[in-house]
């Protein structure tokens, strides 16, 4: 009698067991977020990346009715931040406001302490902008067909700044340079503003920079803009071609998305689509950062995880080739 009870109970403790982390998960989303919600953002404070941040925090947290705060970890090229998110309880209330160097990172960061999409559970791409190729007003070349002809001309003596080897706008440059079989020479500098400054006063020919970032020096005219990174004009610079206009292919663009530690519950991980997504996608939201040279999209999880997919190949490809280190 006493063996049959207690296999009974048994019986009644393992079907517990199996049902129990269901029942748990579908009662964590039901409830959540009950608690403050946190977005890391892996850059210092001030730029693109942050502002875009706390704009959707503060919406985020209207329509959760609940906090959402944002936290600043810089450093290691975005791994500091990065890696915290990935060793964070995939409980929904620590989220990572990811860019583009999520994709480049694997292939220029010997042993990532994570990895780019096994770690995660991605949640929507919410937004996307090309960078502006500018350069100084003294260089005789004001469109890519006139740019690639010098520099075929003058192999190696034009130089492009860039914020860091490795960054967006170094990758930028060496795919410039892969596509149109030129030899540029690359110089790294710690920020965009002291970049601009020497392609302002002539010291280096070209970069590439941000829309926010290029304008300060593009409206007074202390540098010139020859294109744009991306596959389509930017509205704000209608005038100004692509790259791809001339070079078929071209396309390099900046981009933000969001992204939750690995094994996330799929409720939550809906739950916090259709938020974010409503946000981005509000006519309001759209025109203000239109506004910043930013196209505001709004993805499904699964876009979003083939867009780093396909990224993280790109560069892949391009590193290798150019044989690119973080040195």
């Amino acid at each position: 009698m006493k063996t049959r009870f207690a296999l009974q109970l048994g019986a009644v403790a393992a079907a517990l067991a199996t049902t129990l982390p269901a029942w748990a998960q579908s009662e964590s989303a039901a409830n959540y977020p009950s608690r403050p919600i946190r977005i890391i953002v892996p850059y210092t404070p001030g730029a693109i990346n942050d502002v875009l941040a706390r704009r959707i925090a503060q919406q985020l947290s209207e329509a959760l009715k609940q906090s959402v705060v944002v936290e600043n970890k810089p450093g290691g090229g975005t791994v500091i931040g990065t890696e915290y998110v990935a060793r964070a309880e995939p409980d929904g209330y620590t989220l990572l406001q990811t860019a583009a160097s999520h994709s480049i990172n694997p292939s220029l960061v010997a042993k990532l302490p994570y990895d780019s999409i096994k770690s995660f559970s991605f949640i929507t791409l919410v937004g996307t902008s090309p960078y502006v190729m500018t350069a100084t007003p003294s260089l005789p070349a004001n469109t890519v067909p006139e740019l690639i002809a010098l520099a075929k001309s003058q192999p190696g003596k034009i130089s492009y700044a860039s914020t860091g080897n490795g960054g967006s706008a170094h990758l930028m440059g060496e795919l410039l340079k892969d596509m149109a079989h030129v030899d540029l020479m690359h110089i790294p500098y710690k920020g965009l503003a002291q970049g601009l400054n020497d392609v302002a006063s002539g010291q280096v020919q070209l970069t590439f920079s941000t829309y926010t970032g290029a304008m300060a020096y593009l409206q007074p005219g202390r540098v010139k803009a020859i294109a744009v990174t991306g596959k389509e004009r930017m509205s704000v610079l209608p005038n100004v071609p692509t790259i791809a206009e001339t070079l078929p292919g071209y396309d390099a663009s900046g981009w933000w998305g969001y992204v939750a530690p690995a094994g996330t519950p799929k409720p939550i991980v809906d739950k916090l689509n259709r938020e974010l997504n409503k946000i981005v996608q509000s006519p309001e939201f759209k025109e203000h950062f239109k506004s910043q040279g930013v196209e505001m999209l709004g993805t499904t999880p699964e876009e979003f995880r083939t867009h780093v997919e396909r990224e993280m190949e790109t560069w892949r490809k391009l590193i290798k080739k150019a044989n690119i280190t973080m040195g």
